[in-house]
């Protein structure tokens, strides 16, 4: 951060830069695992409680979120794992068999409840407990999941309220290094074509095009982990304001990777149409320096789109910084296109291949100006009910998606019978004379004249619908049936 910073806002700056002070993470873990010792100590867990402090060190994790996450997990792999050998050990002891039981049993509830990492935790702790045996396996199960409580609960409260660490400068740093990486590529693209061009030169550039995806990732990762950092934090308010800048910036600079590994591609392909001694011949070298100075102007409009994303200096100034960088861009673009202009009907080839070139360059630009937009929304934390809320709409959907025949064709069966309903009520109503409403004389069995116009209704709707499956296309071997129609 900025002295000037500092100078300005200290106490701000300390606390921005808190969670990133060399070993306050060890600290935070050292601390947990005491806590977390002494509280099992007192609440007389077992005799010799190592699993809570042992609980603590393993949940305190880099975010608030991963530490609950951690915690939550390790306390349900405790309790499956005992539940597990509770039931064995009041059965069996411990023998070969009930081992391999045990251990298949568990790794398959592990895996039924999707721990992942935790899912070893199963097994472990049933074995545990299934050494013990007899009847003090209870009380040793009851000892490992009160331990793990209190482990998990000290880790969390711990990291929650010491330091709540929020990743926004890591992020931030990522993604404007970055940019300056992809600045400094284009730079040295530029230099080679300054000095000279050929088709190995070409390939090499290609193949040093491709592999900048792989720091594309690593910015996306630091960048998630920024926006988990919100998450159940009292500090997450400056991930709130600063992920939309740099979610902008580097959904925007991952379009310029593809951009520029195009454009290597475009310039590597043009030399296959010429022999390789004369493949420096491609472009004219007026052509070659207007396209060196190009790529100069579109580095540094990259190195304006870092410090947006880097926030060492006001947005805005680097924003009307990256405006004119771009401004630039635009002109040399231009003066390129004026250079590398043929006739068609004489070099199609060339004609294409030019014109693909330039539409790259255009790419380049109109990317680099939407990495410093500004966002249109603001950014909220993932809600901590979205993931079963999600798994949810799944079901839901999957089943309508299943059983979409049975669920309209009973849709279409309650709305008839309630027409049937509703047009007998009427029919009664209708009448308010209540003798001419009851027959004299009713032959025995015989049903109402309501009711027996209710019971018509409904065989006829029946038969409607029978009607409507005979005259439905029966459905080829293979394919699904036809859904119904929706009203």
């Amino acid at each position: 951060m900025r002295l000037t910073t500092y100078l300005r806002h200290p106490w701000a700056a300390v606390l921005a830069r808190w969670g990133r002070i060399p070993g306050i993470r060890t600290a935070k873990v050292t601390l947990a695992a005491v806590l977390a010792y002494v509280a099992a100590d007192l609440l007389n867990t077992t005799a010799t409680p190592i699993l809570a402090p042992l609980t603590a060190i393993l949940v305190v994790q880099v975010t608030v979120y991963q530490t609950v996450a951690e915690g939550l997990q390790r306390v349900l792999s405790v309790l499956a794992g005992v539940l597990v050998a509770v039931v064995l050990a009041s059965v069996v002891g411990l023998s070969w068999w009930s081992l391999g039981a045990v251990v298949a049993v568990s790794l398959v509830l592990g895996q039924v409840l999707r721990l992942g990492s935790h899912t070893l935790e199963v097994p472990i702790s049933a074995m545990l407990v299934l050494a013990v045996g007899g009847a003090a396996a209870p009380q040793a199960a009851a000892g490992r999941v009160y331990e793990t409580l209190v482990g998990a609960a000290i880790g969390i409260a711990v990291n929650f309220a010491i330091a709540p660490p929020v990743h926004v400068e890591s992020a931030g740093s990522a993604v404007a290094g970055l940019a300056t990486r992809l600045g400094e590529f284009l730079r040295s693209l530029a230099a080679q074509l300054r000095a000279g061009w050929s088709r190995n030169a070409a390939q090499d550039w290609l193949t040093a095009a491709r592999g900048l995806s792989a720091s594309v990732l690593e910015a996306d990762h630091s960048l998630v982990q920024a926006e988990q950092s919100a998450v159940l934090n009292p500090r997450g308010g400056q991930v709130r304001v600063a992920q939309p800048r740099l979610r902008t910036a580097l959904t925007a600079i991952e379009y310029c990777t593809i951009v520029i590994r195009t454009l290597c591609r475009e310039v590597f392909d043009r030399t296959f149409y010429l022999p390789p001694e004369l493949a420096a011949e491609v472009y004219p070298s007026a052509a070659r320096l207007a396209l060196a100075d190009v790529l100069d102007a579109a580095a540094a409009a990259l190195d304006g789109v870092a410090a947006v994303a880097a926030g060492d200096e006001p947005v805005e100034t680097s924003r009307a910084q990256v405006a004119e960088q771009l401004d630039e861009l635009y002109r040399r673009r231009e003066l390129l296109g004026r250079l590398l202009v043929v006739d068609p009907r004489a070099d199609a080839a060339a004609w294409q291949q030019h014109g693909a070139l330039l539409t790259a360059v255009d790419r380049l630009r109109v990317e680099i100006e939407a990495a410093v937009r500004p966002a249109d929304q603001p950014w909220r934390p993932p809600s901590l009910t979205e993931g079963p809320r999600r798994a949810a709409r799944r079901v839901v959907g999957a089943a309508e998606q299943t059983l979409p025949l049975v669920t309209d064709r009973s849709r279409q069966a309650v709305r008839r019978m309630m027409d049937v309903a509703a047009e007998a009520a009427a029919a009664n109503l209708a009448n308010p004379d209540p003798r001419a409403a009851r027959p004299h004389r009713q032959d025995a069995g015989a049903s109402p004249p309501v009711e027996q116009a209710a019971a018509d209704a409904l065989r006829a709707a029946a038969d409607s619908l029978a009607e409507e499956d005979a005259a439905k296309p029966q459905p080829r071997q293979g394919t699904a049936e036809p859904e119904a129609d929706q009203e």
